[in-house]
């Protein structure tokens, strides 16, 4: 009997990859008189809403021959994406390397070790500097025979992923009646991917960006240039300075920028009160859907991403010694703080 044809039976790990459930957001959806929805995308097998990147570029880079057998797949992460890559290259019989900003919380560091993954740790660069992670993974997948570069930001294998089945999960989860999807940005896939098939579905659907300080989008959307990028942010994995290939043609709504002190006081809500383990692109997610419930007001229904769980963040989120360097206080004393989010 071929068990994977059963209801309930996924074909392998890759199989298991997205059908996410929707999870309602009592407390914050009461408050706003709105629904506000959380694509529970932490319950994915490898734990985050980065298995489908994964999945979607490997399997594209399959059908293109780019990475045969015996390959080994090279990224630049911030750490999820290198574990999706991971546990799908295993699934598929390749091999991984993964360079990472050693500024990356230690746990995903040790996690991808753990999967076997080869980490490369290096210091921090930007995007125009060629000792830049992302350049440094470039070059060695072009040095090594059978190297395939994954390349997620500028790899619209992402974004189609997330066209293909993160968009058309949402809109059957709700029946069609979602009236907005908020989503922060890393490399683009899952705001681009996601909104592109919800206006496909109906145009009325507003794709709005949630933006931490220290990141251009929100200046991008809003004034159509990149130049505005003040301040920081101790988010991992999003806030992005330029248009990467997944993000062009993209059109959002709006876009909110949100400040470390409400998202950390969210996420410590999100945990106290909804029960839910979360880490800060999470956080910062529901900060942008509450603030675009406040901004249309009652009635909408609002769907963001649950992006991974807290377990990966806990000697910096979870730390209140480490939070108060960054002068950040957990304290959220009830849904008071959702006043900032009004300004």
């Amino acid at each position: 009997m071929n068990n994977s044809k059963l209801p309930g039976i996924t074909n392998g790990f890759c199989g298991s990859v997205g059908n996410t459930p929707l999870i309602r957001l009592h407390h914050l959806s009461e408050a706003t008189g709105c629904e506000i929805l959380g694509k529970a995308e932490f319950m994915n097998p490898g734990g985050s809403v980065k298995d489908r990147a994964a999945l979607g570029i490997i399997e594209d880079a399959e059908e293109k021959g780019h990475l045969k057998p015996g390959g080994t797949i090279v990224e630049g992460t911030a750490g999820n994406t290198g574990i999706g890559l991971a546990l799908v290259g295993h699934a598929k019989g390749y091999k991984t390397i993964i360079v990472i900003n050693n500024t990356q919380a230690k746990e995903k560091m040790d996690l991808l070790r753990a999967l076997g993954a080869e980490v490369r740790s290096v210091d921090p660069a930007p995007w125009s500097d060629p000792n830049n992670y992302n350049h440094i993974a470039h070059r060695l997948a072009d040095e090594m025979e059978g190297g395939f570069w994954a390349n997620q930001f500028d790899n619209t294998a992402n974004r189609n992923f997330h066209f293909k089945t993160t968009g058309p999960e949402i809109y059957q989860q709700t029946n069609g009646e979602i009236t907005a999807f908020v989503a922060a940005i890393g490399t683009g896939g899952t705001l681009a991917g996601t909104g592109r098939y919800l206006q496909q579905e109906n145009k009325d659907i507003k794709v709005v960006c949630a933006d931490p300080y220290g990141a251009a989008m929100w200046s991008w959307f809003t004034h159509g240039h990149t130049d505005i990028d003040d301040g920081d942010s101790i988010a991992e994995g999003i806030g992005q300075g330029r248009v990467t290939k997944n993000l062009e043609g993209l059109t959002c709504d709006d876009a909110f920028r949100i400040h470390d002190s409400v998202m950390i006081k969210m996420l410590y809500f999100l945990l106290e009160k909804e029960g839910l383990f979360l880490g800060a692109s999470a956080a910062l997610n529901v900060c942008g859907a509450v603030k675009q419930a406040l901004v249309g007001g009652p009635g909408q229904v609002i769907t963001t991403i649950l992006c991974d769980s807290g377990q990966r963040y806990m000697s910096k989120l979870f730390n209140h010694e480490e939070l108060a360097m960054e002068n950040l206080d957990p304290d959220y004393k009830g849904l008071q703080f959702l006043d900032d989010l009004r300004k």
